[in-house]
């Protein structure tokens, strides 16, 4: 027998692990918290997985905010003015499912039971395309944190750019729910550096500080760190609440959040981990699913009247599914602020239902510009061209780069800055946070409204991968642009030249690598990323000064949006000796050692392929005649790692790459002392051919 003290509200308890606590549950804020601990401590037990202890400890405060302040509406989980929530402690997802099962969304008690199994809705950790409420996929620490601050970004764009005098048509918060692990990975510190320096004063975070991570007691690794003093250090606005159960003291510190007009605010809430259980305030709460015997004995000491499984208080689901009718009037009420807005600024109505809806106002495109054979340049420097040209067609597209706007093209010119007080411009300056960027574009992508991207150089591609697959996984279109995509960046040497990055990128399922070769391709290359609304698009481009390539002896360059096409076929006979493919820069290479191959009588097409995962998606026909199966001599050429080719090269290829590190050098010397050059990729053919 054991003694176990808890603190429920303002009351001690003390109870021994035998016996059973009485207590008054008939007050209804109460039994709805302990509704919550409940259900979701019995969906990870009978999961036999899953993570108990941040439900019982943040119940409280998920509870007020759900039932007291969030703007939102069951029935419409997208409706567009809903305040977002995003849980950042992913970990946490049986809490974000059960305040979504309770408050009336399309998540079933069914689908409660089938926590963490295959098919349901309610996996192991929060899936945005998924699960009906969710604001966006949680897992990784950090990610949701950085979510949360593109969303409030696109909030406040939004706000500036179509609300009017009298008219508000955007006026919601973002609300995040983090943990002592989301606050120590690095992209909380960016992104809430950059959300203090914007001044993101809709931005609202509850830290549910229970000073315990999976591997025992945050005093392991975090304890000479102030959080209040970091965080007001970034400009925020810090309240403390002592006591994770005082609900009054949660609901002062959201009002107070609320009444603050310049700064984002950072709610510490301090939470005992596993609460009520046997393993509280121990970091067994935090990885592992009670026993049978530790829930029973967890409700006893909350006091709960039963100990069956699911048990649902009538009068607290009563209580939580209020709000389907509260949210239906919010958008009842919305849909008549957004009539009378539609009949005063028609024309700005009909913006916001295009923006809205996702689809792309009448002639978007019309001015992309066509570039000749004397418009030699680098494709970072077409991709300038070619964002600034869509960009007056396209008043939602929002975007800018990492401390590198001169390098990367990424300015549109002439639409201002976003910062503080100054929200509708549209050039987003990250600074040096490329982790923090990627995952505020996905936020912006995910919150609706905006066409949100987001650029540096290809090799800091490494920082940002874990929000690019997270893009990945969520299927959402947001648009990243690399510039200095090879060696060619030359003289920064091998710390700059991502040789293994476009093989890191082409790995990530549902992302879309284009790495065009010219100018013509950069413009269909941008052409497909605003088009594709699946998925990313990650847009990889040249430093170096690229010519034009002709076409006159193949397919034109919008087949660029077929991934792959035939850029000059073979002369002399109807089927080819050898097939040259590669993309990005390496494609003039190809073209000149065609020209040496046909010279000697050896029948050669050239294949350029800026994105091998479109090409993949073509029927099968396409891809047969673009690559005919009996034509098995086949080289490509890439100044990267060589991995991803040899899928279209076959065992009987070969492939001109690099599978070791670059060099400091001018990038003209890179490439002749590394085999790039028209010579070395004309004798690999011509070997491949002989053999």
């Amino acid at each position: 027998m054991t003694d176990l003290t808890i603190e429920i509200g303002k009351v001690t308890v003390s109870a021994t692990t035998e016996s059973t606590t009485t207590r008054d549950i008939s007050n209804l804020d109460m039994l709805s918290v302990n509704t919550i601990r409940t259900l979701s401590i019995d969906a990870v037990t009978n999961a036999n997985s899953g993570h108990p202890g941040m439900p019982l400890g943040a119940a409280p405060m998920a509870y007020v905010l759900w039932t007291r302040f969030r703007k939102h509406s069951p029935t419409n989980p997208n409706w567009f003015d809903r305040d977002r929530f995003i849980l950042s402690a992913g970990h946490a997802s049986m809490l974000l499912y059960s305040l979504l099962f309770l408050s009336g969304y399309d998540v079933s008690l069914d689908e409660i039971k089938r926590f963490r199994q295959f098919g349901s809705k309610t996996p192991g950790h929060p899936e945005h395309h998924l699960t009906p409420g969710v604001d966006t996929t949680t897992g990784p620490l950090g990610q949701g944190f950085g979510n949360s601050v593109g969303m409030a970004i696109a909030e406040a764009y939004l706000a500036a750019h179509f609300n009017r005098p009298g008219h508000v048509i955007v006026n919601h918060h973002t609300y995040v729910l983090c943990s002592d692990g989301d606050l120590m990975e690095g992209i909380s510190a960016e992104a809430a550096s950059l959300a203090g320096h914007m001044r993101l004063h809709k931005l609202i975070a509850l830290y549910d500080d229970n000073s315990i991570s999976l591997d025992g007691p945050t005093s392991l690794s975090f304890d000479q760190e102030d959080v209040t003093l970091r965080f007001e250090a970034h400009g925020w606005n810090v309240l403390y609440v002592e006591d994770g159960n005082d609900l009054e003291a949660i609901d002062g510190a959201l009002r107070t959040a609320h009444e603050e007009t310049e700064k984002p605010t950072l709610i510490r809430v301090k939470t005992h981990i596993g609460f009520a259980s046997p393993k509280q305030d121990s970091s067994k709460a935090h990885g592992s699913a009670l026993s049978a015997a530790e829930v029973i004995e967890t409700k006893r000491n909350l006091g709960w009247p039963t100990e069956e499984p699911f048990w649902i208080p009538d009068e607290a689901l009563a209580h939580f599914r209020e709000q389907v009718a509260k949210g239906e009037e919010l958008e009842r009420e919305w849909q008549q602020r957004f009539d009378r807005y539609a009949k005063a600024y028609p024309d700005l109505a009909e913006q916001w239902n295009v923006a809205m809806t996702g689809k792309l106002p009448a002639g978007w495109d019309a001015d992309i510009p066509e570039f000749g054979p004397d418009d030699a340049q680098a494709t970072r420097q077409a991709s300038g061209k070619v964002l600034n040209a869509i960009a007056p067609k396209l008043p939602t597209l929002i975007g800018g780069s990492a401390d590198l706007s001169s390098s990367t093209e990424t300015d549109l010119k002439g639409f201002g800055i976003f910062g503080p007080d100054k929200y509708a411009g549209r050039n987003i300056y990250f600074g040096v946070r490329e982790h923090a960027m990627a995952a505020a574009v996905n936020g912006m992508s995910l919150h609706q409204g905006v066409w949100p991207y987001g650029g540096t150089f290809l090799m800091f591609f490494t920082y940002m991968m874990n929000p690019v697959r997270m893009a990945g996984i969520m299927e959402t279109p947001s648009i990243f642009v690399y510039t200095h995509d090879s060696i060619g960046l030359g003289e920064d040497g091998p710390t700059h030249q991502p040789i293994e990055v476009l093989a890191a990128m082409r790995a990530i399922p549902n992302l879309h690598t284009m790495r065009p070769a010219d100018a013509n391709e950069t413009a269909e290359a941008w052409r497909f990323a605003i088009l594709h609304r699946d998925g990313p698009t990650a847009l990889c481009f040249t430093r170096q000064k690229l010519p034009i390539l002709d076409h006159s002896e193949g397919q034109p360059a919008k087949d660029t949006l077929k991934g792959a096409y035939v850029l000059a076929r073979e002369q002399g006979k109807d089927r080819p000796d050898v097939i040259l493919m590669g993309s990005g820069s390496e494609v003039q290479l190809l073209v000149g050692a065609r020209k040496i191959l046909q010279g000697e009588g050896i029948a050669t097409r050239v294949v350029s392929m800026p994105c091998q995962e479109l090409f993949l998606s073509q029927e099968k026909a396409y891809q047969d005649e673009v690559l005919p199966p009996d034509v098995r001599r086949r080289l490509a050429c890439e100044a990267a790692a060589t991995e991803p080719w040899y899928r279209f090269v076959g065992l009987d290829g070969d492939v001109v790459g690099l599978d070791h590190f670059g060099a400091s050098a001018p990038a003209p010397v890179l490439f002749q002392e590394f085999g790039f050059t028209v010579e070395n990729v004309a004798a690999r053919a011509r070997a491949l051919v002989r053999k």
